[in-house]
């Protein structure tokens, strides 16, 4: 049980919910539900009476829980203390950052948040291999897909559509698919990741599911390097809109049979606990949800997206 466990316990009872607790905390149910299990373990008794429509205080919670927020209240009166007169944005972001969205789209973003927050420096980590946060020295981590450890805190940032991508001069070259069966006719680049080559496609149109297993000549662990194949005219990629968006916009790329839509993923800011959010890591979170807002706006502009993006 820790600070940050009682906090999720007092968001459950003011909403009796542990869904819409997690939401208004901005973490994922699964940890809001560890936070709870804690508290009521360490306690040895349960806080709330679970019902099938929602929970309800127990009398140990009723008793417990008015304490708990006067204990809360003081604690934060006095971290509030003793930080009065310090600078909060003196602070360093170590972050790490996948190759093609950091490289193209993540860094011009940070130059201007230290362009708007002089006194914050950044130690940049450009890898699509698997981050340690304490191995690498990393405070954060910029990452497609929620986090999958319960343990670990994470911003959700945005939705994110991957999209079906090639050139023109591909297309021009050796035709524009228009089913996935077609698709075996025509080079794949392959993104490989932990060994692992991702060389068989799925695609969803309403609820049908399609699979297809593409030839290929060229496969990479650099997401970066397999879009730049792909601009440069080599064969079929499957991409994040965000890491192709530049070239979507540009016209380098086009998108590829866009009623069959490949598995949509999200773009998280992950930190391994929730001790080591900061303020400056809260403003990098809202910071880089407005630059994302922008982009996927400018894409939905162009119809390259629908505005479902935003759901």
């Amino acid at each position: 049980m820790n600070f940050q466990d009682l906090e999720v316990v007092l968001k459950v009872a003011e909403f009796r919910s542990i869904t819409a607790a997690a939401t208004s905390l901005d973490m994922r149910v699964a940890t809001a539900s560890a936070a709870l299990k804690r508290v009521e373990a360490s306690l040895g008794v349960e806080l709330f009476i679970r019902t099938t429509r929602q929970l309800k205080l127990s009398p140990a919670g009723e008793r417990y829980l008015p304490e708990c927020q006067q204990a809360l209240n003081t604690l934060e009166n006095a971290k509030q203390a003793a930080r009065a007169g310090l600078d909060i944005l003196h602070d360093e972001i170590r972050i790490a950052v996948s190759s093609d969205l950091g490289r193209n789209i993540v860094t011009p973003w940070l130059d201007t948040f230290l362009s708007d927050y002089p006194e914050v420096s950044l130690h940049s980590n450009i890898t699509d291999s698997h981050i340690d946060f304490y191995r690498d020295s990393i405070d954060m981590a910029l990452r497609y897909g929620a986090p999958n450890d319960a343990s670990m805190y994470g911003f959700k940032i945005c939705n994110v559509p991957r999209l079906l991508c090639a050139s023109k001069q591909y297309l021009a070259q050796h035709g524009t698919p228009q089913h996935p069966d077609e698709l075996k006719k025509y080079n794949g680049l392959f993104y490989q990741l932990h060994d692992i080559v991702q060389d068989e496609w799925r695609f969803r149109r309403g609820d049908e599911l399609f699979k297809v297993k593409l030839k290929s000549n060229r496969a990479s662990n650099d997401g970066d390097l397999v879009r730049r194949w792909c601009v440069a005219g080599n064969g079929l990629a499957i991409k994040s809109s965000l890491d192709m968006s530049k070239d979507l916009l540009n016209g380098d790329v086009e998108s590829v049979m866009a009623e069959f839509k490949p598995t949509p993923t999200e773009l998280w800011l992950v930190c391994p606990s929730r001790q080591s959010i900061t303020p400056t890591m809260r403003l990098l979170r809202d910071f880089l949800r407005d630059k994302t807002h922008s982009l996927l706006s400018q894409m939905v502009e162009k119809n390259i997206l629908d505005n479902r993006v935003f759901d």
